[in-house]
């Protein structure tokens, strides 16, 4: 390199980092045009810049009226698009990621997972050279994006399914107004307690991540919890019983008496009667006998009418609990390992969420033995009293001291 050429070289290195493409094509053209003939060859050996840029500098030098002063690049310059080589490029890639929608039931791709790098291979196969950064940007432009399953299809969907949402919206917007609770409620998944793996993540030191026990087996002295959860609608507040023993019908209603003595009756001192939420199905099913005779010795010792609206069968999802409440307490404990009912416990009254939500939560050591019999002459003692729509899923149980009335 000549002495000219390590010169131009210093004065490139020095600048190159505070030049855009534009600027840079700019200046190798003015040190070309400086240096006269031979200068685009003597400024490409001493930069690197290739000689077809400094050529295009000299042009907007020459012509500076054609280039826009706000822009790098002129328009139309730069690398074409793939669609530009191919313009049957889109519907060539739409036909590999739907391929029954557009015609093609013998697709390659029919069957196998259609990443973006698949798609890269099965494209270049068809004469398509591009790239699956190019494909992943052309999949948004024709309107695709990453989507998972949703579960919204219902099997066997009852066809007053409708009409008991309704219902029960009404039920709640008239209690809501009216000062009563309006309660959701329901058992959360059960969790093994001990060195067990959680799902999610959370932040660790490199290599510092929590060390569980390979293998989660179902081994019956393995303790488990079961946290049930009593979801205050019109107040935004969890409370959460944790239970060891099993998730009976008795067990639900417990937990429901304990938020009432350490939290309800607090909340709502004048509250004429209760009303729950719930699924059809579970500890506080609408066909579990054993449900709706604790629920009478609740109202009785409560004194008050307890009022249930349940959701209908494959609607559990609706329930407020679920994404109220639930869904907040997983992400609060993701990646943690819940190695003691303790822990459970702390990490669900940790709980919060930006709108204000507040968890109380309380473990519960009792027993709740499973197979309790309850005999038609306590069935017929219930003070149960059904609605006429669908009166098997909408009921009040009113107290037998008939102290209050609904």
């Amino acid at each position: 390199m000549t002495t000219l050429e390590q010169q131009i070289a210093l004065k490139y290195n020095t600048m190159s980092p505070l030049l855009d493409e534009r600027a840079r094509r700019l200046w190798a053209a003015s040190e070309a045009r400086q240096l006269g003939y031979g200068g685009v060859s003597t400024v490409h050996r001493a930069t690197g810049i290739a000689r077809t840029v400094i050529h295009a500098g000299l042009e907007e030098i020459d012509q500076p009226g054609e280039v826009s002063t706000d822009k790098i690049r002129r328009p139309g310059a730069g690398r074409k698009k793939t669609v530009h080589h191919d313009p049957d490029f889109p519907r060539k890639l739409e036909a590999l990621v739907e391929p029954l929608t557009r015609g093609d039931p013998e697709s390659p791709l029919r069957w196998t997972c259609k990443s973006t790098r698949a798609l890269v291979r099965e494209l270049e196969r068809q004469g398509t050279r591009t790239n699956h950064q190019t494909v992943a940007h052309q999949l948004h432009d024709l309107g695709y994006s990453l989507q998972a399953n949703r579960k919204t299809e219902e099997v066997n969907k009852h066809p007053n399914r409708n009409a008991q949402f309704e219902f029960i919206n009404a039920r709640a917007a008239s209690d809501l107004a009216k000062g009563n609770p309006v309660i959701s409620v329901d058992t959360k998944k059960k969790e093994l307690v001990g060195n067990y793996k959680n799902g999610g993540q959370k932040w660790h030191q490199k290599g510092e991540a929590h060390k569980v026990n390979g293998h989660d087996f179902p081994d019956p002295s393995v303790p488990r919890a079961f946290p049930y959860g009593v979801y205050d609608i019109g107040r935004n507040e969890g409370f959460v019983n944790v239970g060891s023993d099993h998730d009976t019908s008795a067990f639900a209603v417990a937990s429901i008496r304990s938020w009432w003595n350490e939290v309800g009756r607090k909340n709502y001192p004048k509250a004429k009667h209760i009303q729950i939420m719930a699924d059809g199905g579970g500890s506080n099913g609408y066909t579990r006998r054993q449900w709706k005779w604790e629920l009478q010795m609740l109202a009785d010792d409560l004194e008050i009418p307890v009022s249930v609206c349940h959701f209908p069968p494959g609607t559990s999802k609706w329930n407020k609990i679920e994404h109220r409440l639930f869904s907040f307490i997983s992400q609060n404990w993701r990646g943690e390992p819940l190695v003691s009912y303790e822990t459970i416990v702390k990490l669900i009254s940790a709980t919060t969420t930006t709108k204000g939500l507040k968890v109380h939560c309380r473990l519960d050591m009792a027993k709740y033995p499973l197979k309790q019999k309850i005999s038609d002459d306590q069935m017929a003692d219930i003070h149960l009293f059904p609605e006429e729509l669908h009166g098997e899923w909408n009921y009040t149980i009113r107290p037998r001291s008939g102290k209050r009335e609904l």
